[in-house]
This record gives structure tokens, C-alpha cells and sequence, in this order.
């Protein structure tokens, strides 16, 4: 049954009846129960609906701004931009920005659920078209501020990882990963493009958002492919490719698999002690306000993680049929739990920071925040501390405040990276800012 066959009342009946019978499962746990090496993992609930408890979008009241943590502190390196989700330093110091939303998918969300949801995440922010476009953002003042800001590629499609290596920036499209020429201290790009690598798309495109990171060497691209459906409701056949790490090389275009299981990667990084290749995952929904955490793991050449016939390792998900046993019994449990349904999406290593020293080693997280928590989950940027190459003790707040006392947001943060001067840049796409933290006047840097 699709949705153009309701009159236009019973679609209210129908999408107020839905959201009564969403807000029915409240959390029990904390999120710092869901938070940690060996997080809490209680019963699911399954219900009729998930839990829809929406943040919906302010933007910025003038004169309000996030609040730092002690001893940092916080102002706009720029505003007024579109929808800004993804960032990128060059090495001159210049800040590439994707202003990009999710592509046209025509099969995605189908139905009376999918149009209910699609109303619920406009109302987040997400509905806004996306505007397929990469800028340059400069400081050349170095008074924190960008005071530069041009058009440096347009005519994308749903653009979100950057890469430079040598002179050759790669661009993560939502279908493919594209190579353009690029020129030290360039404002904009006019050139061509070439086609690298094409990635899974189509009508579908569920987690549209494609992130890449080169390898220590800059022979390779991981990239980052998310899956095409919740729990793989659409069938395992749209799921190829999905759920998964690839390992590109550049020289040949050929790809692999490198890791699979992971329901939607995004961030990536590197930790230098180790060598190990880290990413940031967002787990499945709709079996209750307390689960499946969020969190950030290193990854394994040739790893699996679960998805979608378990979770956390080999929880299985009872909703998933025909299940596989044979690999949910090598399931690999991630390292570190973030909490439910906090959204947890950028990911940037801390080397060479120059916020205080509480910050000197380990991730910085952006935390998009929860739709389908009660009460609310995320919206935040975290420090996770890493010691000997490992996640230690708690999380930190870095950046706090994206909600008012009404739980509106005011912004919603998700990408972050160091600058050229160590200072952290979190990319807001609901108060569409890209924000600078540094350390407070007075407070010594990160050694």
C-alpha cells in the first residue's frame, strides 16, 4: 500500500496515531551505561514503531553559541554556509568544507513509515537539498576567523570525504570516488574530474555518506560504504558492497573488501602507536531507546562485525531471517562503545592539538544526535582518551549546549579536524557554522 491512496485526513490520523505509538519506549540505562569497553546490552524492545522523539531545528539565536570545556574555548571560524557535514585541512592551511545533503533515492523509505520519517527528519534539519558543493575556507590573518571563503568544486553529487596526496585531491561522492588536479594555494577548481572507483548506489542509497582515507604510503583509499537498510530489511542482495571498508588502489582502481559488519562507518583514523586503522559506527534502530551503542573500533583486514545477524560482537538480532551462524560466531566485538542511538559520526585523532593537555592523546567525536532516544542522546563532541593505543576511561565533553532547555537544536555537530594550528574545527549542519575550539587564554597547549 503506498501513501497516495489516503486522503489527506487520514494521513494526519495516520501520522499522529504513529507518533503516540513511537514516543511508548523510554530508556532505562544512562548513555554511560551504553558507554565504554563493555557497555550495557539489555533486552531489546520491539514494538509496532521505534522510538521518534525529533530535535527539531532552531539554528543559532544571535549571541549563543556552544559551551567549551574548561579551559578551551569556542567562537565561528564561519557561518551562514549550507548544511555543512564534512571538513578537510590542506596543507597550506586552507579548509575544505562539504556543504552536501543526501542525493535523490527514489525507492528509499517507501511507504506510510517512509514518508512518517522523512516529515521527522525535515523537521531535524535533514531535509534541505543538498548543495553538491566543496568550499574553501581561509584565515590568512590567522585571527580565527575565515575571511576568504570561494566555490572550490560544484556540480557534485552528495559530496563527503576529501583527500590530497601530492597533487591529486580525491572526492567521496555518494556513487563514486573522483580524482581532480589540484594546485597549492588554488581557490577553485575548474578542471576535469576522473572517475577512480564507482561505489554502491542506486534508488536506494540508505547511508549515502562515503568517507575516504589514504593509506600511510598514499598507494591506497579506504573507503567507507554504509549499509542500505536498518537491518537488512531491503534484502542481502542490496546490500553488496555495503556495510564494509573497501581498500581502493589508486594505481590500478581496483578495489576489495576490506572489513565488513559495520552497519554505517564514517570517520576514519589512524593511530600512530599501533598502526591500526580506526573507524566511527553508527549501529541498527528499533529495538528500544537502549540500544545498539554507537562506537568506535580499529578495524581488521578481513574483520567482520555483525551486522545485521548480530550486534556488539555476537548478540544476535532475532529480527534478521534466515540468520548465519557461521559468522555471527566470528563476529568481532568493537572496542568501544558511544552510547545509543547517539549518532556518532566525525572522528579525528589528536595529534598535534593545541588545546590543553587533557586532550593531547586520543579521538575527538562528533556526536550528531539521536532521533529515536527518549530522553535525548548525543548532540555533542566528545574526547575519548586513548592510552598504549587503546581506549582509556571515560569520554570528555569538548563542545555541549546544541539543545535548548525545549530540546530544539540549535545545531548539530559532525565533522571535526585539526587545523594547520592544532585548534579543533566541528562542522554544525543544523546551525550551519563551522565552530573553532582552542584553549582558553592563559591554558597550556597539548604536549
Amino acid at each position: 500500500m503506498t501513501i497516495s491512496i489516503f486522503p489527506r485526513r487520514s494521513l494526519a490520523l495516520v501520522a499522529a496515531a504513529m507518533a503516540a505509538a513511537a514516543c511508548s519506549s523510554p530508556a532505562r540505562l544512562s548513555v554511560a551505561a551504553g558507554t565504554g569497553p563493555a557497555p550495557m546490552l539489555p533486552a531489546p524492545r520491539v514494538g509496532l514503531l521505534p522510538n521518534v522523539l525529533i530535535a527539531p531545528a532552531r539554528g543559532w539565536p544571535r549571541g549563543v553559541m556552544p559551551q567549551a570545556a574548561p579551559g578551551t574555548a569556542v567562537g565561528a571560524f564561519a557561518t551562514g554556509l549550507e548544511h555543512p557535514r564534512w571538513l578537510y585541512v590542506l596543507p597550506n592551511g586552507d579548509v575544505l568544507v562539504a556543504e552536501t545533503n543526501a542525493p535523490v533515492r527514489p525507492d528509499d523509505g517507501r511507504g506510510i513509515k517512509g514518508w512518517f520519517f522523512r516529515r521527522l527528519q525535515g523537521k531535524a534539519g535533514a531535509g534541505v537539498p543538498s548543495a553538491n558543493r566543496i568550499t574553501l575556507l581561509r584565515d590568512a590573518d590567522g585571527d580565527g576567523v575565515a575571511e576568504v571563503r570561494t566555490p572550490f568544486l560544484e556540480a557534485l553529487n552528495s559530496p563527503f570525504g576529501m583527500a590530497l596526496i601530492g597533487s591529486d585531491l580525491y572526492v567521496a561522492n555518494s556513487d563514486a570516488v573522483v580524482r581532480f588536479r589540484y594546485n597549492p594555494g588554488d581557490t577553485r577548481i575548474s578542471g576535469g574530474s576522473t572517475r577512480v572507483v564507482d561505489l554502491p548506489a542506486g534508488r536506494i542509497n540508505h547511508h549515502w555518506t562515503k568517507n575516504i582515507l589514504p593509506s600511510r604510503d598514499g598507494t591506497k583509499l579506504y573507503v567507507t560504504v554504509g549499509s542500505n537498510s536498518n537491518v537488512g530489511e531491503n534484502g542481502m542482495a542490496a546490500e553488496e558492497g555495503r556495510a564494509a571498508i573497501w581498500e581502493v588502489d589508486l594505481r590500478t582502481g581496483a578495489h576489495r573488501v576490506f572489513a565488513t559488519g559495520l552497519r554505517n562507518p564514517n570517520g576514519l583514523a589512524w593511530v600512530p602507536e599501533t598502526g591500526a586503522l580506526w573507524t566511527a559506527v553508527n549501529e541498527r534502530d528499533e529495538i528500544g531507546s537502549d540500544l545498539v551503542p554507537d562506537y568506535i573500533t580499529s578495524v581488521r583486514d578481513g574483520g567482520f562485525y555483525g551486522w545485521p545477524y548480530s550486534y556488539y560482537g555476537q548478540t544476535v538480532d532475532d529480527r534478521v531471517k534466515p540468520q548465519r551462524a557461521d559468522l555471527v560466531s566470528r563476529a568481532i566485538r568493537p572496542d568501544y562503545a558511544l552510547g545509543p542511538h547517539t549518532a556518532s559520526i566525525g572522528l579525528a585523532w589528536s595529534a598535534g592539538t593545541s588545546l590543553p593537555g587533557t586532550f593531547a592523546h586520543g579521538m575527538f567525536v562528533g556526536q550528531h544526535g539521536s532521533w529515536n532516544r527518549e530522553p535525548r542522546s548525543g548532540y555533542r563532541v566528545i574526547f575519548v582518551p586513548f592510552a598504549g593505543g587503546a581506549p582509556r576511561g571515560q569520554p570528555v565533553d569538548v563542545l555541549t549546549g546544541f539543545l535548548d532547555p525545549a530540546g530544539n537544536a540549535y545545531g548539530r555537530p559532525v565533522g571535526v579536524a585539526l587545523d594547520r594550528r592544532g585548534a579543533l574545527l566541528v562542522a554544525d549542519d543544523v546551525g550551519n557554522t563551522i565552530w573553532r575550539v582552542t584553549a582558553a587564554p592563559g591554558m597550556a597547549a597539548a604536549r
